[in-house]
């Protein structure tokens, strides 16, 4: 969502040579850009006025100009021309029944384009449109939505106490955004839990890393990537060299909860890890016609790899994992990843609004679809039950004798930390409240039994940490690590 970034072209008579195939698709692998939200990719300006069809030369705008004409000349209010006009296309646009084609309007891509700039400001998660609901794709790494606890697959059902349900993706996105500092109240549905969870996030500057390493043991690296931002793979080539230098003797790529971004950096990191002239990806028109993206093997590292996924991966970081899967033999480990394999593009108009549609499937090197299906790691691995423990509100008050489903959170969260509530099935009884006593006393806060503030801040913030501690994808990476150095 905030973080998604543009590519810009805008030059005259450019749309007059959008149908040659071969300067469509060079545009295709270096202007596009993948996102798992849907939230566009590449612009063209229509400059030249003559290479877009004149509406009333054609037939099959009759009925169209017959309804604008009615309804301008006999609505019962005078309309605006220009609402008008906006809305037709915005139909069109809905009538594909595409998550990821959208139109924006002169005020929705400007506030877009804020939002794709070298800093910006907001909640940091993708989402896309799914079925008339907002679903989160993924939360950006140190973002407040990772923070607040937002999780992929959580169905965003209002804002602020504004119901979001039927909106597109950019509509959305116009509601969560904001300045920092500001708060913002998403209830959200998650799969499997039956009461809608009320979310408070306070508004940030959202992280502009992209690329974090550090050396785990035995001369295992970890390095994860976080999304595909415009400088990613130049910060990438910055990391590893540091751990080369510092004994790397195989490496751990984390692709979890990365929700994809610039197809050029996908390019360029996957030619890191595939040999020169394997095949990266492959693009599918309309047609059926295919072309292939080959690795160009520049800034080539020759260490054991092992690349970790799961439902938050999604678009550009499915097709590097597709592509070392497929192309070079390295195993995945983790979960399913996301599954997006569609290609977007997108037009602007004159008065700044723009309209992005999909152009194209891509394929893994060996010709998989995976959209809506994603990619299955070789060995898969599922994270521990408590790490997929919602938030709890720290406004809240849990003290004894409340029942909720937020004393369950708690009470499971105890439970992973090693304070025994005696039970978790919602009921905040005495013995819970020796728990939370207990808690309390081990991080020298204020015994009293009771949750809410500073003690819920912490219980989460430490299971958050146990969680990290006790990763058990991460642990299975390393293992498998392990072995190929070994042998």
């Amino acid at each position: 969502m905030d973080n998604e970034k543009l590519n810009e072209e805008s030059t005259d008579n450019q749309s007059g040579f959008i149908q040659m195939k071969k300067f469509h698709f060079v545009m295709l692998l270096f202007f596009i850009v993948f996102v798992s939200a849907g939230i566009t990719t590449f612009a063209l300006a229509f400059g030249d006025e003559q290479a877009v069809p004149v509406a009333a030369e054609r037939s099959e705008f009759e009925k169209l100009y017959t309804a604008f004409d009615t309804i301008k000349d006999s609505y019962y209010k005078e309309v605006d021309e220009s609402t008008l006009v906006n809305g037709a296309i915005n139909g069109m646009v809905e009538s594909l029944d595409d998550p990821y084609s959208d139109y924006m309007n002169e005020e929705e891509a400007a506030s877009f384009h804020d939002s794709i700039s070298s800093s910006f400001e907001g909640i940091g998660a993708e989402i896309q449109e799914q079925d008339g609901f907002i679903v989160i794709v993924s939360p950006l790494k140190g973002s407040p939505a990772e923070k607040a606890g937002l999780k992929p697959n959580d169905k965003v059902l209002s804002v602020d106490g504004e119901s979001i349900q039927g909106m597109s993706s950019t509509e959305a996105v116009m509601l969560i955004r904001g300045e920092k500092g500001t708060k913002v109240e998403l209830v959200i549905q998650r799969p499997g839990i039956e009461d809608p969870l009320t979310i408070p996030i306070v508004r940030d500057t959202i992280p502009l890393e992209t690329v974090y390493g550090e050396m785990l043991e035995d001369g295992i690296a970890k390095v994860q990537i976080t999304t595909f931002s415009e400088n990613t793979s130049k910060e990438l080539i910055e990391i590893l060299t540091d751990l080369q230098e510092q004994g790397m003797k195989g490496l751990v790529l984390d692709l979890r909860q990365n929700p994809g971004g610039l197809l050029d950096q996908a390019i360029k990191i996957s030619s890191m890890f595939v040999p020169e002239g394997e095949v990266i990806f492959k693009i599918e028109d309309r047609n059926g016609n295919i072309e292939e993206m080959r690795s160009s093997g520049t800034n080539q590292y020759d260490v054991p790899l092992v690349v970790v996924i799961d439902k938050g991966s999604a678009s550009a970081s499915e097709i590097l994992a597709g592509a070392v899967s497929e192309s070079a033999n390295v195993p995945l480990v983790g979960e399913k990843s996301f599954g997006k394999g569609t290609v977007q593009r997108a037009q602007s108009f004159k008065d700044g609004s723009n309209i992005k549609f999909t152009t194209e499937k891509w394929l893994t090197p060996n010709e998989n679809w995976i959209h809506e299906k994603g990619i299955k790691p070789d060995l898969e691995v599922a994270l521990p039950e408590y790490a997929s423990l919602p938030i709890i509100n720290p406004d809240e008050v849990l003290k004894l004798s409340v029942s909720s489903s937020q004393v369950k959170t708690a009470q499971e969260m105890l439970i992973a930390l090693g304070f025994d509530p005696g039970r978790n099935d919602g009921f905040f009884d005495e013995k819970t409240e020796e728990a939370v006593i207990a808690f309390q006393k081990a991080k020298n806060l204020e015994e009293n039994g009771i949750l809410t503030g500073e003690t819920t801040i912490a219980l989460m913030e430490n299971l958050r940490q146990t969680i990290v501690n006790n990763d058990t994808q991460i642990k299975e990476a390393v293992e498998l690590l392990k072995e190929k150095i070994t042998n």
